[in-house]
Parts: C-alpha cells; sequence; structure tokens
C-alpha cells in the first residue's frame, strides 16, 4: 500500500525534473541566436543590473511591463551577463507551468491521475520547451494563470463551517488573488484574464446553492490581494497613460486598415486560423513552431479536439439539465471555467489580423489546451477501471496509453532538439549570425576601433553580450555618411569595419573613403549552414 501512495509523487518528481533538463540542457546553442526582441530585454536587463533602478515599466519596443527584466536583472547576478542568465527566467517559468499544471488538473478533476497526465504533456511540449528557452515575457502568463486557478478552485472546494478549514479556505483565496494580480506585470494578453474569472463567477452563481452568501468574503479576499498586487502597475499606469497603448490596436480585426470593411469575414477567417493551428496547421514562424506542422502533436492534436468537442457539448447539456431538472452538476462550472479560459486567452490572437496563426499570442492557452486534451485519456482509464474480468483487454489498453506517451515525450523533444534545433531556417529566423559577429567582437584586441554596421534592430543583439567593450561602435547603416565624416580621412590601422551582411554599397562607400581597404569574409558553420561575417580591413 505505501509503495502504491508513493508511485505517483515518484511520478511527478521525474516528470518535473525531465521537464527542468529539456528547457535547460544546450541552452547556449537552441534556439542558435539572440533574436532582436529577446536583445531589448536583455539590454533593459542590464541597465538595470549596472543601475538598481528596477522598474515597473519599460518603454522601448512598443513598451513592455517590468517583471521579466527585473527578473533577467537578478538572474545575472548570479549566471553573468550571459545566455543562461538572459534566458533562465523563461525556463523557471516554464517548469514552473508543469507544475503548475498538475496542481490545477488535479484539482480541476478530483484526480491525480489527470494531474500527472496534464503534467506530462505540458512538459514534453514543444511549444512549451520553445518559449521556456526564448527571453520573451510571454511565458509567465500560463505560469502565473495555472497557480491563481488552482488556489482559487482549492480555496471554492474548502468551503466548511469549522473555524481551521475556513482559515485555509480564506488563505487560498488570497493566495489566488495575490497571483491573479501578479499578472498584470507579465503580458499584455493577461488583461482578458478577468473576464475569465467574472464567467466562472456566474457559472459558480448558477451552480452552487447560496453563492453570494457563502463566497462574499472570500472573493472580497480574492479582489483585496489582487489589487495589492496589481497596485504598481495600476498606479503606473494612471501616471502615465500612454502606457496602456500598445501595437495592438494597428493589427486589430477592428482596424479598417485590417478588416477592409470587411469586418465579419476577417473575425471568421481569423478564428479559423487560430483554431487549425492545434491540430491541422500551425504558426509558420520558426521563432514560434517547426512549420507547417500544427503545435500539438497527432496523438494529443485528435485528443484535444475530442476534449474541446466534449466540452462544448456536455457544457450545453448541463445547462439544460440545470434549469430544466434543477440539477446542480459541480461539472458545469468548471467545464464553463475551461472553455472561459481556452476561448479568452485565444482571443488576443483571433481579434488581431496579422501573422496568423501565431502561436505566441495564444500561450495564455497553453495549459487549458493540454487539460483539455487530457479529458479523452481519463475517459479510456474510466472505462478500463470499470471493465471487470478482462484482463487482456486492461493490459492492452495499458500498453496503447504507454505507446502513446513514448510517442509524444520521445518524439517531441528529438523534433526541438535535434531537427528544429539543426534546421538552417530556424537559425536564420534568430538570425545567429549576429551572435557569431557577437563571438568575433571578443577576440578582437582592445585597441582596435570596432565599428558595426548593421540594421537598427540588429545592431541590438550584438551590443547585448559586448555592452562594455571599450572602442566598439555599432552604426545604423543609415547613418554611415555622418560617422564617415568623423572618421580620419587617412585610413588608421586601428580601425576594422564590421558588417551583417555583403552589403556592397556600404563596401564601396569606405573603399572611396579609404581606397586601400580590402573586403575579407570569414565564416562559422551554424546548423549545418554556413554563416558569413564580412569585415573590411587593409
Amino acid at each position: 500500500m505505501k509503495i502504491k501512495k508513493i508511485i505517483p509523487t515518484l511520478t511527478l518528481i521525474l516528470i518535473l525534473v525531465l521537464a527542468l533538463a529539456v528547457r535547460i540542457y544546450n541552452i547556449e546553442g537552441a534556439p542558435s541566436g539572440i533574436y532582436p526582441d529577446e536583445a531589448v530585454n536583455g539590454i533593459d536587463a542590464l541597465k538595470t543590473f549596472y543601475s538598481g533602478d528596477y522598474r515597473w515599466f519599460y518603454t522601448d519596443n512598443n513598451g513592455r511591463e517590468g517583471l521579466f527584466m527585473n527578473l533577467i536583472a537578478l538572474s545575472y547576478h548570479f549566471f553573468g551577463i550571459t545566455i543562461l542568465g538572459l534566458k533562465f527566467p523563461s525556463i523557471i517559468f516554464g517548469f514552473l507551468t508543469v507544475w503548475g499544471s498538475y496542481l490545477l488538473s488535479k484539482e480541476l478533476f478530483r484526480s491525480r491521475r489527470a494531474g500527472l497526465l496534464t503534467a506530462f504533456f505540458v512538459a514534453f511540449s514543444f511549444w512549451s520547451i520553445n518559449f521556456s528557452r526564448i527571453a520573451f515575457r510571454a511565458i509567465m502568463l500560463p505560469a502565473i494563470l495555472t497557480f491563481s486557478f488552482y488556489f482559487l478552485f482549492h480555496g471554492i472546494r474548502n468551503n466548511k463551517a469549522f473555524k481551521l478549514e475556513r482559515l485555509k479556505q480564506y488563505l487560498y483565496f488570497a493566495l489566488a488573488g495575490f497571483v491573479f494580480g501578479i499578472g498584470l506585470h507579465t503580458y499584455i494578453a493577461f488583461r482578458i484574464a478577468p473576464a475569465i474569472l467574472l464567467i466562472l463567477f456566474v457559472a459558480l452563481w448558477i451552480t452552487k446553492k447560496n453563492f453570494l452568501r457563502d463566497y462574499w468574503f472570500p472573493a472580497l479576499i480574492f479582489i483585496i490581494f489582487s489589487i495589492a498586487s496589481m497596485s504598481p502597475m495600476l498606479l503606473t499606469f494612471y501616471h502615465h497613460p500612454a502606457y496602456l497603448n500598445s501595437r495592438s490596436g494597428e493589427i486589430s480585426i477592428f482596424s479598417p486598415a485590417m478588416n477592409h470593411g470587411h469586418l465579419l469575414k476577417t473575425a471568421g477567417k481569423s478564428l479559423g486560423l487560430s483554431l487549425v493551428q492545434y491540430t491541422f496547421w500551425g504558426d509558420q514562424n520558426w521563432r514560434h513552431n517547426y512549420p507547417p506542422y500544427p503545435i500539438l502533436n497527432p496523438i494529443l492534436g485528435i485528443s484535444f479536439l475530442i476534449g474541446l468537442i466534449y466540452l462544448i457539448s456536455k457544457w450545453f447539456h448541463l445547462l439544460f439539465l440545470r434549469f430544466k431538472n434543477n440539477i446542480r452538476d459541480r461539472k458545469f462550472y468548471v467545464y464553463s471555467f475551461l472553455l472561459a479560459w481556452f476561448f479568452g486567452m485565444l482571443s488576443p490572437e483571433f481579434l488581431s489580423a496579422e501573422g496568423l496563426p501565431h502561436a505566441l499570442r495564444a500561450i495564455g492557452t497553453l495549459p487549458a489546451t493540454y487539460i483539455i486534451a487530457t479529458i479523452p485519456f481519463l475517459w479510456i482509464f474510466g472505462k478500463m477501471d470499470t471493465t471487470k474480468n478482462k484482463r487482456n483487454f486492461k493490459l492492452s489498453v495499458i500498453s496503447l496509453i504507454i505507446i502513446s506517451l513514448v510517442i509524444i515525450s520521445v518524439g517531441n523533444v528529438i523534433k526541438y532538439h535535434y531537427f528544429w534545433a539543426n534546421n538552417p531556417k530556424q537559425a536564420e529566423s534568430f538570425e545567429a549570425n549576429l551572435m557569431s559577429i557577437s563571438n568575433y567582437l571578443e577576440t578582437l584586441p582592445n585597441n582596435k576601433k570596432k565599428i558595426v554596421i548593421a540594421g537598427n534592430m540588429q545592431i541590438i543583439p550584438i551590443k547585448l553580450f559586448n555592452y562594455k567593450m571599450p572602442n566598439t561602435y555599432r552604426v545604423h547603416q543609415d547613418q554611415l555618411d555622418y560617422i564617415t565624416r568623423k572618421l580620419p580621412s587617412k585610413y588608421d590601422r586601428n580601425y576594422i569595419f564590421i558588417m551583417t551582411d555583403n552589403q556592397r554599397w556600404v563596401v564601396d562607400k569606405l573603399i572611396n573613403l579609404y581606397p586601400n581597404l580590402k573586403l575579407r569574409a570569414f565564416s562559422k558553420k551554424i546548423n549545418n549552414r554556413q554563416q558569413i561575417i564580412w569585415t573590411v580591413q587593409k
């Protein structure tokens, strides 16, 4: 009996260890580069690291909530100004999403089996692994939602008259509210999350007798603690209302520039593209996915589709039973919550009309997606448990499930760490040549005046890991005329010009200034593709 009790705990520990391992393994090699949006976060964190000026909001790159950059700055204290230091917060939040998914799924279905299945799916999800290894602040959102909702549902269940149990309930609602409020510090898509709570509130009111009488005080505690943790960001928005603006308005389906006068058609197309990414045709951006495949592998893609259809049909059935026969089934508010979560957090994607499907904008749906995909597996286990005296049938089902889990886990790890990581298109998408240039700069003597000529966003990743390198100048191509006027008219051997691409017009300008210059190129093999770094020297 003791062994049976400890097996689920050991299984969870194993899942968590493996989840952390696949997220941290070869973090400096995959992805092959640091995308400029990551580098902007890293640069802001660097400024904070050196100045100690931690901010609630950073204004560059269309504005970003400050929590993620502040955590990167703290990470730099432990790991230095390195790739691991930049990405460690993402790794941790990806790991926490696995743990939180276990807790929430176990609570929703009142089953450790459900929790373990969902945690396993998230642990080996290509979608989750990928964003756990990229320094985008969006990765915080799934973890925040899973823990907040876990504490909330645990508090709802803990509604008993005993004083100790009541105190526990208040504690869980306080934790749920505080964690939920932290969400405002994470990613813009969180601003949809209160709508999920509103729908859950209505579903609870429909389901539970005396809901308002029994839960008004715990709900008040939730609101107070959520406002407390939101307050720094709320005050920031109050004093700087311009920070509330974002690029989302420009790409919204409601923008005439996007819908071209056909709102319903645009909305239908956006919703369709947002939904097909899970099972049929995924995000075509190599930074977000492995094109053209869907974000779920075939087994989980089918399981998710079945689970979603089941949830929708069952929701209508339970709603009918509630008002026709006054049957108050707990599943009604659980299913209402899951549907509200999935479609609510999908709305930042389908309310936009650019770059669809878009796995990054839909990242708030990640835990809900795998919880929904767990439902058909639970049905299979339930049928197996109720089948008596059919040992061969049970062995066959267990074997089939084990094979499916192996395919899901091994397949996604190989897909990420071998096929995707070594694909030249992935390296190109992350502009891996910029990291090669950054590494090359470190090999040059400090007395050399190094002038890097690049596009505006290309400058940022190069700057990140050479932030305080002496005699290093990063120049936008459009500023080249201005810079060359500042240089000596006679060539100085201490100057070396480095270009991010084979920009012949740049070379011509420099050679006109310094006729003795010669073009030199060196290459480095990245992901089975030769990356060229162009330099101009005497």
